[in-house]
This record gives structure tokens, sequence and C-alpha cells, in this order.
């Protein structure tokens, strides 16, 4: 793949991929039509982001499919695959998959090595939450290229319907890192444990912040920033101490309310229409937040494919159905 014009940005989906979290078959999945630019499309495009392991793949197919679909410049599309190092040798698969699916698409495969975080990972609520690439989104800035500056990380549970370029252009203020749709009304004390909020030289972190909680599925971040502040830094020490002093239960999220909650730019909630896997609740169906919506998010235990398969759907899943391009499951040499 040529080397981006410096005077150029395109718009990249990361999609982190891996089996050290879970195994199963490689699914075969069928081509997706050619998506066209518009007559006014012009050489910019945005950079976005998305972590997935092997039992996400399916997911992250119907997610690309969305993505092109909804695009006004879907040929300035370019996708970088980031594997985790322990699936390097199933590049080849990887490749052959994509390709076979989006036989147009622009797209490079990057090495994740889980041994990065796995040191850091407290075990969570969920061990699901505890996948090493769970926590890869915070190390985007150190795997991509300096030539890309700003990223939009999506999560490979959702679907849109909307151009991404309006999300991607969503203004940040002069010392902002991240956008993201917030949520004031969450009950922000629940992310921390007790023992943070009773420990004034902790809890104070959030003084004269305004803290309120965002879903990091969906996020537009300057990578720019981010290297200047050494953010990904921030992050580390934040889950060091978790693992001498344990100050949350949810995995990869509450790192991020500490280093950015409060010093955010706000974006529409209709590009995070979450909640709809039901949060923690295994067979809860959830109905959508009033508004419009680009962006379904299937956040939470319920997956629209696993429900779908099982023949227990819920009403939102059919909105998913139509991205699916699952064709037949085959087994992976082992």
């Amino acid at each position: 793949m040529p080397a981006p014009s410096p005077t150029s940005t395109f718009i990249c989906i990361f999609l982190f991929f891996t089996t050290s979290c879970a195994a199963l078959a490689a699914p075969r999945f069928k081509e997706a039509p050619k998506f066209y630019n518009s007559p006014n499309c012009s050489d910019d495009a945005i950079h976005v982001a998305m972590t997935l392991d092997v039992t996400y793949l399916r997911g992250s197919m119907a997610a690309i499919l969305s993505v092109l679909q909804h695009s006004s410049c879907p040929e300035n599309v370019v996708f970088h695959f980031v594997s985790a190092a322990s699936m390097l040798s199933s590049a080849p698969i990887l490749n052959l998959t994509i390709s076979a699916s989006f036989p147009y698409l622009k797209f490079r495969i990057y090495p994740f090595d889980d041994v990065t975080v796995a040191g850091l990972i407290s075990s969570s609520i969920r061990t699901a939450l505890d996948c090493p690439l769970n926590y890869a989104r915070n190390y985007l800035p150190n795997l991509l290229p300096p030539s890309v500056r700003k990223v939009v990380y999506l999560d490979s549970d959702l679907v849109l319907f909307n151009d991404i370029a309006e999300l991607a252009a969503t203004p940040m203020g002069s010392n902002q890192v991240l956008a993201a749709p917030e949520y004031c009304n969450a009950d922000f004390t629940a992310y921390f444990t007790p023992t943070f909020w009773s420990n004034p030289s902790l809890s104070l972190t959030f003084a004269g912040r305004g803290p309120c909680y965002f879903n990091t599925g969906v996020m537009v971040i300057d990578l720019e920033r981010w290297r200047a502040g050494d953010y990904t830094r921030k992050i580390e020490e934040w889950m060091e101490l978790q693992k001498r002093i344990r100050i949350y239960e949810l995995g990869s999220l509450p790192p991020f309310l500490l280093v950015f909650a409060g010093n955010i730019a706000p974006v529409d909630h209709k590009w995070n229409q979450h909640g709809l896997g039901g949060d923690n609740f295994s067979g809860l169906c959830r109905d959508l937040h009033p508004g419009p919506v680009s962006l379904l998010h299937w956040s939470g235990k319920g997956k629209p494919w696993v429900r779908l398969d099982a023949n227990r759907p819920c009403p939102l899943d059919a909105l998913w159905a139509p991205y699916d391009l699952l064709e037949t499951p085959v087994a992976l040499d082992a």
C-alpha cells in the first residue's frame, strides 16, 4: 500500500484482532458491495480505530460495512488492522478473510504485544473485560505512525447509520484530547470504590473538573495532543495504583475517566446509542434513548449475532442484521 501524502488525511479504521482471549472457529463472510465516492469528495478523510478479538470478528465485519455504506467518500477509507503479536502466524488468514469480503479495501495489519499491558491489568467484575486487547486503545498513539494525527475510535459491536465524517469533524477545545458523548446524569461515583472516594489525595483528582461518565466505545482522539501530553503513561500510572490499592472494579474504563473525565469535547448522543447489549444482565432488551440515531452500540453482555443465532433476538437486533456478512463457519487449523 503506498504511503499517504503528507497533505492528505485518510479514513482509517484500526481493528484489533486476537485469539488470546477466545479461541473460536474462523467464520467465512460474503463479499460486500463496492461503494464509490460522491463527486464532491476531496482527499480529506478520517482515521478510525476499532478493537476486537476473534469473538467479535463477525461484529467487526458488520461495523466496517456500515461505515462504508453510509460514508459519502468510502473510497478514501483505509483500514489498519492491529493484530495481537500472538496472532502474527494467522495474519495470512486475516488478510484473506478481509480481502475476500472487501476486495477493494485498503488495509494494513499492525502487531500489538499483549505483554505491553498484561502486567498492569487487575481483575474486574467481568472476566471478558480483562482481555489485554481491551487496553490496546491506550496505546494507539504508540502503535500508529506519527503521520496519523487524529482517529475516531469505535468498538466492534456497533453499526453506523450516518456519515462518519460528521463524527470526525467534532470540534475540540485547545486543550482537549478526546471528544465523546457525555452522560452527566449517570452516577459517576459508582465507577470507583469507597477506598477511592474516602481518600482525599485520590478523590481530589476530580476537583474542579465536573466529571461526567462517557463510554469509551465511541471517541474522537487527537493523537498529536495525546503524544505531547504522554497520556498513555498517565493511564498506566492509575493502573499501577490499582494493582496496589483497588480503586475501581470495571476494566479499562475507569483509568480513562480518571485521566479525561471533565475535560472532553461533547459529542451528540445520537453517536452512541449504547447499552443495547443489556449491560451486565443476560437476556435484557433495551430501548433506544430519545432522539435521533446515528450509531447503535450493543455494549453489554448481549451481542446481536449471538441472540439472532439463538433465535432469541431483541427487537433492535433486527437493525444490526442487514449488515451481517456471515456465510459459513470454518474451523481454523490448530
